[in-house]
């Protein structure tokens, strides 16, 4: 197996695992349990020292020194699956847009999601605009990918952690998140089905 994904539940290891599972990219998924410090064992501990899932290992990409390519952070991840395996990576416009895109949602929208202050002072304007980039629609060459999945991610997460958010504000943020939601692989990866 070329990719091993070190993840497990509640973790940003939804994000690439989806976007595998949609591109059709083969991985081996390593279960990893937070209650039990599984992530904090020296075994986990030379995959990523800082402990934190994701990480992932890619035999198909060697570094300098001829070992498999090791990467942690989700957005990080994702980069490397559009470049590497997913085909979307066709100029450097393409990698700084995806880049754009998987920093802002793992930064700037996770950061009004969760925070709470910044829920209420910030979300609602990230919201406006991304109701208006949405209505256009995929992030980047008009068609589904790492950009999309981590924005889609995060807005899906808004359902899922606070099931009574309104968003009718948002018409093109609510289709989105339902769309999602009805995708076959994002239910299998996330236990709904």
């Amino acid at each position: 197996m070329a990719i091993i994904l070190y993840g497990g539940p509640q973790t940003r290891a939804s994000m690439p695992r989806w976007y595998m599972e949609e591109m059709g990219i083969p991985y081996e998924l390593v279960e990893l349990s937070l209650a039990e410090g599984q992530h904090l064992k020296e075994d986990f501990l030379s995959i990523n020292p800082f402990g934190k899932l994701p990480a992932m290992k890619d035999d198909s990409v060697v570094n300098a020194n001829g070992q498999p390519l090791v990467l942690f952070e989700s957005g990080a991840i994702l980069l490397h699956l559009a470049e590497h395996h997913g085909n979307e990576i066709k100029s450097p416009c393409d990698r700084s847009l995806i880049s754009q895109w998987t920093h802002f949602a793992n930064s700037t929208l996770a950061f009004a999601i969760f925070v709470p202050d910044q829920k209420s002072k910030t979300l609602p304007r990230l919201l406006t605009q991304l109701n208006s980039e949405i209505a256009k629609g995929y992030f980047v060459n008009n068609k589904w990918g790492a950009a999309d999945c981590a924005v889609s991610s995060y807005l899906a997460y808004i359902k899922l952690f606070f099931p009574s958010e309104d968003l009718s504000a948002y018409p093109s943020v609510e289709a989105l998140i339902q769309s999602t939601r009805e995708r076959p692989s994002y239910k299998k990866i996330m236990g709904m089905g």
